[in-house]
């Protein structure tokens, strides 16, 4: 096994007196009892340092991929650009990663790329000291032997946890050249912790950040989910506006105290409270949300929504965010679907309500609806009525829509008095 120097301090109280996931110390026995280092790594030793309870376990080893495969038979190996294997056992997967190595010029023979230079593999296996050093921020840097009470601390990741601070690995500047969507991942470390950006990397952010443009779109989608879908977008909406980077994950932001903005402000704290409430979100709906003030904009012509603008421009809109993020294809229809409805909740012509009740996408249109509302500081009856006809009986259904029928005008107008502008 490697013995490095210096780098192992004596482990605080908090995680000598916590008790990790079991599997994962099982897996860590394994690995030693194989002739291996492992190590609990990253998140799951800074979360137990601040008193947040660790929820994902990952293990890091001297141990290659096909090492590892050997040692665990429920397990697998994925990735190709950076191979991982995941261990198995029931429902549970532990992530164990393979000490990597430095990306000194005396790898990069080994680093495959493409004729841009895009790394298509990158798996030089290394210590755990040059592990530590490819890793982001300092808070992320601790591996803690649960078996052996063993703590390699060798940025001083420890006192920035209990400071409360996201510090650098190196030079910030050199750092985010390298990958830019570190970034991204300080303003999410610094929103869900509660902790503060370093100076030197919010220089970092506000120089490198319109790296952030090279990286691929897939990568982007991902970073998205990250960011909005845990229960923090609203803070992680106004913090990459400040830093000038929410620009590289949403294609149309509305302006300050705007209705577009007071739209993306309301979805986002209904998203992050759906999240607090333990019920699913999705980021088809967020977008949907978030896109909808563009999406009129386009399509209104003389107070109204023009359908003949209306449909067409949806996939304009659609193509303009996946230049930026890649949207899988499921999500195309459920946006349209959300949108579309939009315009036969307003109209409730003939028996039409009872159809659109049954429609798969009518709750996700209805909140959309809800939060247009919301938004626009409408007075507008749509909302009150569609609440109270998904709970009454038939015949009350029937004698809404003719009422509906009998008060309402001729007029084919959509949209609501308070989103046209």
């Amino acid at each position: 096994m490697s013995n490095p120097n210096n780098s192992f301090v004596s482990p605080p109280k908090k995680l000598l007196q916590n008790k990790f996931d079991k599997f994962a110390e099982e897996i860590i026995k394994q690995l030693q009892k194989n002739g291996h280092d492992a190590y609990l790594v990253g998140g799951c030793i800074r979360d137990q340092l601040i008193n947040i309870p660790a929820k994902d376990f990952d293990v890091a080893t001297s141990a290659t991929p096909e090492q590892i495969r050997k040692i665990f038979k429920a397990s697998r190996i994925i990735g190709k650009r950076f191979k991982l294997v995941h261990v198995y056992k029931g429902s549970q997967v532990i992530e164990v990663s393979t000490f990597r190595a430095s990306g000194a010029k005396s790898n990069q023979e080994k680093i495959v790329k493409d004729q841009l230079g895009k790394i298509l593999r990158d798996n030089v296996w290394g210590t755990i000291e040059e592990d530590c050093e490819r890793r982001d921020f300092t808070i992320n840097s601790l591996y803690f032997d649960p078996i052996q009470k063993k703590l390699f601390d060798r940025h001083q990741g420890v006192n920035d946890s209990y400071k409360r601070k996201i510090v650098s690995i190196g030079d910030p500047m050199l750092r985010f050249e390298e990958d830019p969507v570190r970034s991204l991942r300080a303003v999410r470390f610094a929103t869900k912790l509660n902790f503060k950006i370093d100076k030197q990397i919010k220089d970092a952010i506000y120089e490198k950040g319109y790296l952030l443009s090279s990286i691929s779109n897939a990568r982007r989608f991902d970073e998205f989910n990250k960011i909005f879908m845990h229960g923090k977008a609203q803070h992680n909406f106004e913090k990459l506006e400040t830093f000038d980077l929410l620009k590289h994950l949403v294609s149309h932001v509305g302006q300050s105290n705007s209705y577009g903005y007071r739209l993306q402000m309301s979805a986002l704290i209904n998203t992050d409270n759906r999240v607090h409430e333990g019920k699913s979100v999705t980021p088809g709906f967020l977008l949907a949300a978030i896109l909808w003030p563009k999406l009129i904009e386009i399509a209104t012509v003389e107070d109204s929504i023009s359908t003949r603008r209306f449909f067409p421009n949806m996939d304009k809109i659609l193509r303009d965010q996946q230049i930026l993020t890649a949207v899988p294809r499921r999500f195309y229809t459920y946006i349209k679907d959300i949108w579309s409805l939009q315009l036969r909740l307003q109209s409730r012509i003939k028996n039409q309500p009872f159809k659109v009740l049954q429609h798969p996408r009518f709750r996700a249109a209805y909140d959309l609806l809800l939060l247009r509302i919301e938004a626009s500081n409408s007075e507008s009856e749509i909302g009150d009525w569609w609440t109270k006809f998904q709970s009454c009986n038939r015949q009350t259904k029937l004698e809404m829509i003719k009422r509906h029928r009998e008060n309402s005008s001729n007029s084919k107008k959509f949209g609501l008095s308070g989103e046209l502008g």
